[in-house]
C-alpha cells in the first residue's frame, strides 16, 4: 500500500511538472526574441532537470518527451523535426545532468552535473544541427557548417548555462514546496538547519549572479540590447 501511494505520488507530482514545463514553453513563444532569426530560448529544461533531480534521469526522459510531443501537436509550427530537437537537446542536458547528480548526491554533484549536461546537450545540437537543419530550412549544408561556432556554439552554451543557473536558484524552494505538500518524501538528509540555509543563500546568490550575466548576453546576441 506504501508503494502505491508513493508510485500516485510521483505520477502526480511528474505531471504537475509537465504542466509547469508545457506552461513555460507556451510563455516562451510569446516573447519574440530569438537569434539568426530562428533560435529561441526554452527555459522548460529548468523543471525537467529538476523533475530528473528528485525522480532520476528516466524521469526527466520521459517528462521531456510528453512536454515535447504536446507541443508539436499544440502551439508549434515544426513538426515532428522539432519534436525531434526538442527532445534531443533537453534528454542530452537533463538526463545528463540527472544521472551524474544520482550518482553524487550533493551540491558538488548538482553543478557538476549542470556542467556536464550543458556540454552534452551543445554537442549534441550541433551535430544533429548540422545534419537537420539544411533540410528544415532549405539552406546548403556548408551554410549551415559555417553557422555551427559562431551561432549554435554559443546559442546553446548561454542557453543551456541559463537554465542550469536558474536551476540552482529554483531547486531547494521548489522542493521545499513540494515536500510542504507532501508530494515529494522528506528528506533523509542530516543537515542542520544553519547548513540548510548557508547551502540555500550562497546557491542563490551565486545562481542569480551567473543567470543575470548569461540573460543580458543572450539579449546582446539577439540585439535587444546594444
Amino acid at each position: 500500500m506504501s508503494n502505491q501511494k508513493m508510485t500516485t505520488r510521483t505520477i502526480t507530482t511528474l505531471a504537475m511538472i509537465t504542466a509547469v514545463a508545457f506552461v513555460l514553453t507556451m510563455v516562451s513563444k510569446l516573447i519574440p526574441i530569438n537569434i539568426a532569426g530562428f533560435l529561441s530560448y526554452d527555459p522548460k529544461d529548468i523543471v525537467i532537470v529538476i523533475a530528473g533531480f528528485m525522480f532520476g534521469p528516466l524521469s526527466a526522459a520521459g517528462v521531456s518527451i510528453v512536454v515535447s510531443l504536446i507541443e508539436m501537436i499544440t502551439i508549434s509550427d515544426t513538426g515532428p523535426i522539432g519534436f525531434l530537437m526538442n527532445v534531443l537537446s533537453t534528454v542530452a542536458f537533463a538526463c545528463v545532468a540527472a544521472f551524474i547528480y544520482k550518482k553524487k548526491h550533493n551540491l558538488k554533484g548538482a553543478i557538476l552535473g549542470l556542467i556536464c549536461g550543458c556540454i552534452a546537450m551543445t554537442i549534441v545540437m550541433l551535430l544533429w544541427n548540422y545534419i537537420v537543419t539544411p533540410m528544415y530550412m532549405g539552406i546548403a549544408r556548408e551554410a549551415v557548417a559555417a553557422m555551427l561556432l559562431p551561432i549554435f556554439l554559443p546559442f546553446n552554451l548561454i542557453k543551456s548555462g541559463i537554465n542550469s543557473a536558474l536551476t540552482v536558484v529554483l531547486y531547494k524552494p521548489i522542493v521545499k514546496g513540494l515536500r510542504r505538500a507532501r508530494l515529494i518524501a522528506p528528506s533523509k538528509t542530516d543537515e542542520t538547519a544553519a547548513q540548510q540555509k548557508k547551502f540555500s543563500l550562497g546557491t542563490i546568490v551565486v545562481g542569480a549572479i551567473i543567470a543575470v550575466t548569461l540573460i543580458l548576453f543572450f539579449l546582446a546576441m539577439a540585439g535587444v540590447i546594444g
